[in-house]
C-alpha cells in the first residue's frame, strides 16, 4: 500500500484486507472479490483498485507468512546438517500452505517467476538453504528452490479436498523427499 496514498484510501486498503483475510481463510483461493467488497463496505471498484487481480490480493492475504517462512529459512541457515535444515524448512512449508487457505495458490506459478512476490521472496530466502545442501552433497545438484515450491504447491492443493488435508500433505511430502536425494 503506497504511503502517499489518502487517509481514506488507506483506511479501505486496511479493511479490504482484513476482510479478505477471513474470506480467504473460509473460501481459499476463490474467495468472493464481490462479498468481499460488500463485507468491507466499499464497492467492487475500490477492491480492484488496490488489489488488480486476484493474485494481487492473495499475495496481500499471504504477505506475514510469507514473511515469516523467510525468517525461518534465515534461521536455519546456519544449522549444521543441511539436509535436515532444507527439509525442515519445507515441511514448514507445506504445513503452512495447508493451514492458510490460499497460500499455495499464491505460491503458484502461472507466469513468469518475476510476476510471483511470493514465490519471489521464498526462493531468495531458501536459496542459500538449497545452496549448503547442495554443495554438502545432501540434495541433487539439478534441484532448484522453484522446483520445491511446485512440490509444495502440488502436494497442498491436491491434497486440501482429503478429510484430513494436513495429514496426507505431510505423507505426500515425505514420500517425495527421496526423490531430492541425489543418486549414488
Amino acid at each position: 500500500m503506497p504511503e502517499r496514498q489518502r487517509a481514506d484510501a488507506r483506511r479501505n486498503y486496511t479493511r479490504i484486507l482484513a476482510v479478505a483475510e477471513e474470506e480467504v481463510a473460509v473460501h481459499g483461493a476463490d474467495a468472493s472479490l464481490e462479498q468481499i467488497a460488500r463485507t468491507a463496505g466499499v464497492g467492487s471498484a475500490t477492491v480492484r483498485r488496490h488489489f488488480p487481480t486476484r493474485r494481487a490480493l492473495l499475495e496481500a492475504v499471504s504477505r506475514k507468512r510469507i514473511e515469516a517462512l523467510c525468517v525461518r529459512a534465515h534461521e536455519l541457515t546456519g544449522k549444521a546438517d543441511s539436509r535436515s535444515a532444507l527439509l525442515e524448512w519445507l515441511d514448514d512449508v507445506v504445513a503452512y500452505s495447508v493451514s492458510a487457505r490460499g497460500l499455495a495458490a499464491a505460491l503458484a506459478y502461472d507466469g513468469p517467476v518475476h510476476e510471483n512476490s511470493c514465490s519471489a521472496a521464498l526462493e531468495e530466502a531458501a536459496g542459500p538453504l538449497l545452496h549448503r545442501a547442495v554443495q554438502d552433497g545432501a540434495v541433487a545438484t539439478d534441484v532448484t528452490v522453484a522446483d520445491l515450491i511446485t512440490l509444495v504447491v502440488g502436494i497442498v492443493l491436491a491434497t486440501e479436498l482429503y478429510p484430513d488435508p494436513a495429514a496426507q500433505a505431510d505423507r505426500l511430502f515425505w514420500l517425495a523427499v527421496a526423490g531430492l536425494s541425489p543418486q549414488s
